[in-house]
């Protein structure tokens, strides 16, 4: 017997188990949307009052069980009351599911993540398919809310309340099998016939079953908020939160209320509880900043709404890399984890080897944390070709030159590779800095040459800043930006300038710092408030780690290209703090010494700063020093947008948020300027335009949207 709607199917086997397959048309994962939500519905009513189906098996016609739920029903709701009834709706719905009286059970393959793991959870068992593809989790906190769907109830109860907090409050998804070992699923299953048999075959064994937290003696595994252990941990734990969020993200802490305060109640008072918190953060500026550019700026850009649209869609098959230091060996690797065959080129047999040598650490890690099977990290490393002879460049799609940022070094790598690579091959610099239309100089055909600045690490950074030149081609800007795709990156897409975008606006953070130190601000002080400002690492530190020797060498040859092309040259106030501390040999971390003294054990800061730069008695309030810190980013990066160097405020705001880690929760260096309000931003960068000088004069546009009361919009 079988039943079919657009969105599922249920077919009566001769047990009277049912088999209800969701799968939304025109989608490529299942939402818990409306045109999913009214057959879920009509399929628990009839659960209830059939009673010829004596149970249920939940799966998927997609590749994934489900992504969750529906983010523009999400960001529809615009009150917290609205936020509540839609949480509680979605309730009622599970509860019945759990209290219908007959075995449901879920048949998970792929991902489950969200609403889709708290549909599960509601189910009486979980059958996981054990094929290395399957992801449980609950990753609302990324988009600045906490599970809605009874997430933060259910999950302590299966796992116990020190896991749930670590998986929900991270984000994280878990393996099959780990999921299994925590006590979250309750089988796995080899292959998909088996998965299905399994489900079906628990359906039919337990005739009646009740949830566990429905049972009068239930107990939480490991303690529910009333016993010592937990206490002890809950004591401590809001302190770590807050050491790691500084209070940014309320997501975190209400994430914790809600599972220690409903750790104390019944199921169902638990969940109207959880349902209080989720309205709390429903509503919320961070979630509203985080959903409008993590979810709708960023799924824009992935779908090529920056790439010329005219261009059909290409793959690179056999990539060039010139360069096997630290960027060139990471982009030889996240190519070949993405299936390219690699020719990773160095001056050197030893350093292209030393290159091939960073993908196989990485891969064995991955291996030992069994990420990865020894059989996927040997048919990576086999696609890297470590070589010092360009003839094997030969057949290449793309060819990236990460060599040295010196225009003679460049200029040549570019000639010898353009030798031997085909007429229609890409050539593209990962530059951080030269202007892409001046090292194109070099290149036969300038209409193939363009910029790919890649991140360190490579392989953990997940931003591509793509470069357009002068002459580059809009077909070599759709190859470029399909590559970025085709490796899991994303890109945004600037126009040629000096710095680019991301390197030009990170450098006003880390500047400002510098600048601040130079005033007489205490360093603790200056670091606190890059960390209370929501970057992920404090400016001093951050200067450090990128290196001041490198930052005053880029400094040094604007200024000599500014002078040859006879345009003034004004120092921020924070590079004459460079040059001190590099005419001392104090150059950053790769020397052991900067701002920090650098160590295996860590990093501490430099006792000698006090002598090289006195703190003054009166220190400035810390707000004071945030907003310099925060202004000097989303103001360079509006004149970015201004002069056309940044093409969209999406590209904008993932850009900064991906490139150099602008608080994720202000959505953006753009959207800073759009939550503060232009009038608010123009009359504060006024402030700090008396106190400290021009370069906080707001940019033009910003003054303009000021005064039409708009904000930025693509």
């Amino acid at each position: 017997m079988s039943e079919t709607t657009e969105a599922l199917t249920l077919t009566i086997d001769e047990h009277g188990i049912g088999l209800a397959v969701m799968d939304l048309p025109g989608k490529p994962m299942n939402l818990l949307n409306d045109e999913l939500a009214a057959p879920l519905l009509a399929l628990v009513d009839r659960l209830e009052q059939d009673a010829a189906l004596k149970g249920l098996v939940i799966a998927s016609g997609k590749k994934d069980f489900m992504a969750g739920a529906d983010v523009d029903r999400l960001w529809a709701l615009t009150t917290a009351q609205q936020a509540f009834d839609a949480s509680m709706m979605f309730k009622r719905v599970l509860r019945r599911i759990e209290r219908c009286g007959k075995p449901v059970v879920a048949a998970i393959h792929g991902m489950c993540l969200g609403g889709g793991l708290e549909l599960a959870m509601a189910c009486h068992a979980r059958i996981v398919l054990n094929d290395g593809k399957a992801r449980l989790g609950l990753p609302e906190v990324k988009l600045g809310l906490l599970p809605g769907g009874g997430g933060t109830q259910r999950l302590p109860r299966l796992v116990g309340i020190q896991a749930a907090l670590q998986m929900m409050g991270e984000g994280a998804d878990v393996r099959a099998d780990k999921a299994l070992a925590m006590g979250l699923v309750t089988a796995l299953a080899a292959n998909r016939d088996e998965l299905l048999a399994q489900a079906h075959d628990w359906a039919r064994a337990h005739p009646k079953p009740r949830q566990p937290w429905d049972e009068p003696k239930f107990k939480f595994p490991g303690g529910d908020g009333k016993s010592p252990a937990v206490v002890q941990m809950l004591a401590i734990a809001p302190s770590i939160a807050s050491a790691k969020s500084h209070g940014n993200y309320p997501a975190i802490t209400h994430i914790m209320s809600s599972v220690f305060e409903g750790s104390l109640l019944d199921i169902d008072n638990a969940l109207e509880l959880e349902s209080r918190y989720f309205a709390a953060c429903a509503v919320s500026p961070e979630s509203r900043n985080m959903i409008g550019t993590l979810w709708y700026q960023l799924n824009a850009i992935k779908k090529g709404r920056s790439r010329p649209a005219q261009v059909p869609a290409s793959s690179v098959k056999k990539l060039g890399i010139l360069g096997a230091g630290m960027m060139g060996a990471g982009i030889a690797h996240v190519a070949a984890m993405a299936g390219i065959e690699v020719v990773l080129l160095d001056t050197t047999a030893e350093a292209a080897e030393r290159g091939k040598a960073h993908s196989q650490g990485l891969l064995d890690q991955a291996v030992k944390k069994g990420r990865r099977s020894a059989e996927q990290r040997e048919a990576a490393l086999a696609r890297i070709t470590p070589t010092t002879q360009y003839e094997r460049l030969s057949g290449c799609d793309l060819v990236i030159e990460a060599v040295f940022e010196d225009r003679a070094v460049k200029a040549g790598v570019t000639r010898q590779a353009e030798a031997v690579i085909g007429a229609d091959a890409v050539f593209a610099s990962n530059t951080s800095t030269l202007p892409i239309t001046g090292l194109a100089k070099a290149s036969a055909r300038p209409a193939n040459f363009i910029g790919l600045h890649f991140f360190s690490p490579v392989d953990k950074m997940p931003l591509v800043e793509i470069i357009v030149g002068a002459q580059t081609s809009p077909e070599t800007l759709a190859r470029g930006f399909d590559f970025v795709l085709q490796i899991g990156k994303t890109p945004i897409v600037v126009n040629d300038s000096r710095g680019f975008y991301t390197s030009r606006v990170f450098a006003t953070y880390v500047l400002e710092g510098l600048a601040l130190l130079a005033e007489g601000v205490h360093p603790r002080h200056i670091e606190q408030a890059g960390l209370q400002a929501g970057m992920p690492m404090p400016p001093l530190a951050l200067q450090d780690e990128v290196s001041l020797s490198l930052a005053l060498h880029v400094a040094d040859q604007t200024r000599k290209d500014l002078a040859a092309e006879g345009r003034p040259y004004t120092p921020h106030p924070g590079e004459a703090v460079l040059r001190a501390l590099c005419e001392i040999g104090r150059v950053g971390k790769k020397a052991g010494r900067g701002f920090y003294d650098w160590s295996d054990d860590g990093r501490s800061l430099w006792p000698g700063l006090k002598e090289l730069y006195p703190s003054r008695a009166e220190q400035p309030p810390q707000a004071e020093l945030i907003d310099r810190l925060m202004f000097a980013q989303a103001n360079e990066a509006a004149r970015c947008f201004e002069e056309g160097v940044v093409r969209s405020v999406a590209d904008a705001n993932i850009g900064s948020i991906f490139g150099w880690g602008f608080a994720p929760f202000q959505g953006g260096a753009l959207q800073f300027i759009n939550a503060m309000g232009p009038a608010r931003f123009v009359a504060r960068a006024g402030e700090l335009v008396e106190r400290y000088g021009p370069r906080f004069a707001p940019a033009a546009v910003v003054r303009r949207l000021a005064e039409q009361g708009r904000r930025f919009e693509d």
